[in-house]
């Protein structure tokens, strides 16, 4: 991988999911910058490059992942980064209003970790072509 192909944006409150994502993902070769809530996840999306990747939580303190993703897609620079959505929310609504907003994916929690690495190696794909 490339280093922005490798490069993933998770944004979780949780610390605990927030582990294991980050085991996770670098065990399967990707560099992860982890933002703890949406006033950080926010900093970095002003001020950094855009990642290969965003997973995006939608309850967080702050700024909320919808918020987020408003913030994202109105960023010329990020308008295209792919935008997984992983959250506990799991009514049709809110799946409806994130991928509208411009969500690529939306997987409810508690997650199946494979089936996370195939979305997330799906949505990275699609980036090469």
């Amino acid at each position: 991988m490339t280093e922005q192909r490798d490069h993933v944006l998770m944004v979780e409150d949780d610390e605990d999911i927030a582990f294991l994502m980050r085991f996770l993902l670098e065990r399967n070769g990707y560099r992860v910058t982890h933002a703890a809530n949406g006033r950080e996840a926010k900093e970095w999306i002003d001020t950094a490059a855009p990642p290969a990747l965003v997973l995006l939580d939608v309850m967080l303190p702050y700024r909320d992942g919808l918020e987020l993703l408003q913030d994202i897609r109105a960023l010329p620079a990020w308008r295209h980064t792919p935008v997984l959505m992983l959250t506990a929310k799991n009514r049709e609504a809110d799946i409806v209003r994130a991928l509208e907003l411009g969500a690529d994916d939306y997987v409810v929690k508690p997650f199946q970790p494979d089936e996370l690495l195939a979305r997330i190696r799906r949505m990275l794909r699609k980036l090469k072509r």
